[in-house]
């Protein structure tokens, strides 16, 4: 096994043992989604996104890819693609990072300290420049409408997942549960 993809496997198995939900999209492990909570000081706490991650061949010496899969309110994420302008990941990676680090650190960063002179998205950063409080309202619209933690996949604390089930099952099953909840 090469050095890069034992790296590799290192960082994917490190991120796993951070308590982060991955979810391999192929079987390279090179391609996965990671589901990220907002930071807990910032409009963005309680949504939970879905983000694309796409390690390069030369991955720890190239930097991963990330994009958010659900959308984001965010001067410096596309709201189109979901692609992300940040420095650390676009130029200034170092070997030295790791997978961690793009979700403690980096991605946080990003949401507690959004760079609009710098914008992927024109419309959130004049609005934040313009008008903090309307651009926090908006990034909050965003988080009840493309971030619950329910529709991610997250496990949701209240019953909405046995309900979604429930719809997903046939009529029969929905009558087996039903007759075996009756004495």
């Amino acid at each position: 096994m090469s050095s890069p993809s034992k790296r590799r496997e290192m960082d994917l198995m490190k991120l796993m043992m951070s308590d982060y939900k991955v979810e391999m999209i192929n079987d390279g492990m090179q391609e996965f989604y990671v589901d990220f909570h907002g930071p807990s000081d910032s409009p963005y706490h309680g949504g939970v996104w879905r983000i694309r991650v796409e390690l390069p061949d030369a991955y720890p010496y190239k930097s991963p890819s990330i994009g958010f899969i659900n959308k984001i309110y965010h001067p410096n994420v596309d709201e189109m693609s979901g692609s992300v302008c940040l420095d650390v990941i676009n130029q200034t990676w170092s070997p030295m990072f790791d997978l961690v680090n793009v979700f403690e650190v980096f991605l946080p960063q990003l949401l507690l300290y959004p760079n609009p002179s710098d914008p992927l998205n024109g419309e959130a950063a004049a609005l934040m420049m313009r008008d903090r409080t309307a651009y926090e309202q908006r990034v909050k619209e965003y988080r009840e409408k493309y971030a619950k933690p329910e529709d991610i996949g997250a496990i949701p604390e209240d019953k909405s997942s046995d309900e979604e089930l429930s719809e997903d099952d046939s009529d029969s099953s929905d009558e087996q549960v039903a007759g075996q909840a009756d004495p």
